[in-house]
């Protein structure tokens, strides 16, 4: 069965998804709720299962589609996707167990098996065609969710939603088309294989471009500054499922695919592009840290936030050197789990008020003591407070860019620090001084399914704050392999520069040691 792990976690929950539609309404909960939990339960498995020792991919898995031009349905996990398609079967079934009471809950949890099926297949397909296959189709699930489940403004929302992430993926899929082709040019057969163009080195003319095309796609899911105009739409219609998946998984699909397509298929454009990026996600963190501070409404707060903190990844990737990509990867997980919590904790007071307005707050503690604790846990975690998980994170993505710019780093350290300022300022206006509005006075606190939603996500933030090992060695394994892989294909003295040589590195260490000895 562990041969074919990867194979059952993609498709699963779209079988179970096709059976939902034969049971009743009054059964989908249970049966969602079960389904979710399996798979959940079979990516533990696969953790277990997993040798965190062994760089490369592993459980891998192929079958020809089309052998002609080299399409072959390939699957593999490594350290880079391992966590991600955890957290992808984590939140789905956080997110089913905290349905509230949903209108056609029977449609939304259907929608939501399908949405892991597109989510799981992005993070472990191993061919470019499958992976374009399963990027675009998780398109269709959240428009679903965003134009049916969403508020006033939500058919508006979703269709920009799906207007800007599909335009930038048809570019992506010219730049893949481009990459079979000079595959071919090279060695006279076709190959989408992404393993297969890892060991192509491309002119760095050839590079540059290829990159820009495959930025897009990437940037606008991420989204990145000036793409980033989607987003706070989606969020500020979505239900509070729609936003809790989209935070804590879709938008991780462009930050992880920088990682597995544009740094090692194109180092020296990578390394050639690093300052501009880097400038434009500093701008993305103060900018939008900005515009978080001056909203009204709550889950506008959290949205630009997450917008802000997707530019220390951004950061933190472009770092081009193992401390950097392993950090951003962390914090990958680490904003996963932050960002998707903080919205269920909106989403629970939207269910009591039926408001999202700050203004309409003040006092929550008093009344609510339970959710204001919780909600400060994951406030901490998000500004990124040592002993929380976005701190390792923040720390080792800083850390990594600082070896290629100090000036720039200090900006961005800067920056983060206003993130504190408009969290701490929201959670004044909405838990603290007195309660002015009646309505506040018999608000009930959070129930017990709430609490099975917030309370591992709280263990987890301050878990792998205080101990993140179990995950960051097999990263950092991973990571080390790509970063080689990058300064062996570098051609350009910048590129050689700012990607370190760990293995060179490795033996002047033991020379140095030996001379000790000696």
């Amino acid at each position: 069965m562990l041969d074919h792990i990867l194979s059952i976690l993609i498709f699963f929950p779209a079988l179970a998804a096709v059976f939902g539609f034969m049971i009743q309404k009054d059964s989908i909960r249970a049966y969602g709720i079960s389904v979710a939990a399996i798979e959940f339960g079979l990516s533990l498995w696969l953790w277990f299962a997993f040798d965190g020792n062994v760089s490369g991919m592993q459980f891998m898995e192929s079958l020809p589609l089309i052998p002609s031009f080299g399409i072959n349905y390939t699957l593999g996990v490594d350290g880079i996707s391992l966590f991600i398609v955890i957290l992808a079967a984590f939140f789905t079934m956080i997110g089913i167990a905290s349905l509230t009471d949903t209108p056609n809950v029977k449609y939304m949890i259907i929608t939501l098996l399908f949405l892991q099926m597109t989510m799981v297949g992005v993070f472990v397909a191993l061919d470019a065609i499958v992976f374009y296959v399963f990027w675009e189709l998780s398109l269709v699930p959240m428009l679903y969710i965003i134009g049916a489940w969403g508020g006033p403004l939500r058919i508006y929302a979703s269709v920009k939603f799906f207007l800007y992430t599909f335009a930038g993926s048809l570019v992506m899929l010219v730049g893949m088309l481009f990459m079979a082709y000079f595959f071919y040019q090279a060695t006279g057969v076709w190959s989408f294989a992404i393993l297969d163009w890892y060991r192509l080195i491309l002119p760095e003319s050839f590079q540059l471009w290829l990159f820009v095309a495959f930025f897009l796609g990437f940037a606008i899911k991420v989204p990145m500054f000036p793409f980033h105009t989607w987003l706070p739409y989606a969020h500020g219609q979505a239900p509070t499922i729609g936003s809790v998946i989209l935070a804590a998984i879709l938008l991780k699909m462009g930050t992880y695919a920088f990682i597995r397509f544009s740094l090692p298929l194109f180092p020296d454009a990578s390394a050639f592009f690093m300052i501009p990026i880097a400038i434009i996600a500093i701008i993305m963190i103060i900018y939008t840290a900005m515009v978080a501070y001056a909203q009204e409404d709550v889950k506008q707060v959290v949205a630009y936030s997450s917008i802000s903190h997707m530019g220390v990844i951004i950061l933190g990737t472009f770092a081009l050197n193992v401390e950097g990509i392993s950090g951003s990867i962390f914090l990958m997980i680490g904003h996963g789990v932050v960002s998707g919590a903080l919205f269920l904790l909106v989403g629970v007071i939207y269910d009591r008020r039926h408001t999202k307005m700050m203004n309409q707050f003040g006092g929550l503690a008093h009344v609510m003591p339970r959710y204001a604790t919780i909600f400060g846990i994951m406030l901490m975690a998000s500004v990124g407070m040592p002993l929380t998980i976005n701190f390792i994170g923040e720390f080792l993505s800083l850390l990594g860019f600082y070896q290629q710019s100090h000036i720039l780093t200090l900006l961005a350290g800067t920056a983060i620090i206003v993130g504190a300022i408009y969290m701490l300022a929201a959670y004044k206006k909405m838990f603290f001084g007195d309660i002015t509005k009646d309505e506040n006075k018999s608000l009930k606190d959070v129930n017990k399914r709430e609490l099975l939603a917030l309370i591992p996500l709280s263990i987890i933030t301050i878990w792998l704050g205080i101990y993140p090992k179990p995950i960051l060695d097999p990263i950092n394994n991973s990571v080390e392999s790509v970063v080689q892989l990058m300064h062996n294909k570098a051609q350009s003295d910048l590129a050689k520069d700012r990607i370190p040589n760990l293995v060179e590195e490795a033996i002047v260490i033991t020379k140095t040691s030996v001379k000790e000895v000696h």
